[in-house]
């Protein structure tokens, strides 16, 4: 059956332009104002603090994976010294993927493999909504070596970088957030996937967007009465069936007109609605434009053509 997971992660698209290893010492605090980037951590030695805005900052040691999938702003600094609050410390870059934080002069107490990967999709926002805005993982030898091929590649001139990348990171994304999906997850899709029930209904409905789901359907294929699945799925995905769907097909409309991939009626058909003209309704009440105009706006061309 549909892995809803795979698919979000597979529209999403992910690009890793930029990898590099920090080597810190001393007292120290770096601070990261990047929109639209999805930021990741691997601590190789020592120990730092990660602080996000509006969240408790998390202490992170050797062997810890951090990935920030949403656009926040967060800094990293040094635990022990703590530079004096309001100060910041320069990054110096000494080498191609090798950056220097701190004073020079003193030995190195952390040391972190560090970057970021943007998407190749512009509905980047929407499907974020799904998944958590923090991951932390301890001890999970996958995640570093994957992180580990996903910094080596990015920084090599290899034939077939960009699909070997974009591959690589698909499989990083999956496995850090199967890895925190469950009861612990917030409110969205990992937490709707770790609950037995509700994970019937989603893979039921991204086997089949297109199908036209009532609420009743949805209940019988997770084995639940219709109202303690609409309050549940509620709860743990964070919004109504109905709504979940209309989003998903949403993302899967604009993908496909950004790709120019069929007509109107063919896009519309594939997504459940019965001519041009109730896709038009549909994308354009959700959307805020109608269709023909978004794909104007946002038609990319043949991927092999785009550059990295």
């Amino acid at each position: 059956m549909t892995d809803p997971l795979t698919q979000i992660v597979t529209l999403l698209r992910p690009g890793a332009p930029y990898a590099k290893i920090t080597s810190a010492s001393g007292a120290w605090r770096v601070r990261r104002d990047e929109d639209g980037i999805v930021f990741y951590n691997l601590t190789l030695a020592g120990r730092a603090m990660l602080e996000i805005d509006g969240r408790t900052p998390v202490l992170l040691e050797e062997g810890d994976f951090a990935l920030i999938p949403a656009a926040r702003r967060f800094t990293m600094a040094s635990v022990d010294p703590v530079l004096p609050d309001g100060q910041f410390t320069e990054p110096v870059l000494i080498a191609p993927g090798q950056v220097r934080i701190g004073d020079p002069d003193l030995p190195v107490t952390a040391q972190q493999l560090v970057g970021h990967c943007t998407f190749g999709t512009r509905d980047a926002g929407l499907l974020l909504t799904l998944l958590p805005d923090l991951v932390v993982i301890r001890g999970e030898d996958r995640l570093a070596m994957l992180i580990r091929l996903v910094a080596d590649e990015a920084r090599a001139t290899r034939p077939g970088r960009e699909v070997v990348l974009e591959r690589l990171l698909e499989v990083l994304l999956i496995e850090a957030f199967r890895a925190t999906g469950g009861i612990t997850a917030p409110p969205g899709l990992l937490r709707g996937l770790g609950d037995p029930h509700l994970s019937i209904a989603l893979r039921t409905l991204h086997a089949d967007p297109a199908r036209h789901w009532t609420v009743a359907e949805l209940a019988r294929a997770a084995g639940l009465s219709r109202s303690a699945f609409f309050a549940r799925f509620e709860r743990e995905v964070g919004r109504t069936p109905m709504t979940y769907l209309t989003g998903w097909r949403m993302s899967l409309a604009k993908d496909r007109l950004r790709r120019r991939d069929g007509s109107l009626a063919e896009i519309g058909a594939s997504l459940g609605y019965g001519s041009a003209s109730a896709f038009n309704t549909a994308f354009a009440r959700e959307i805020g434009q109608p269709p023909g105009q978004y794909a104007l706006a946002t038609a990319q061309p043949a991927r092999e053509d785009k550059p990295f």
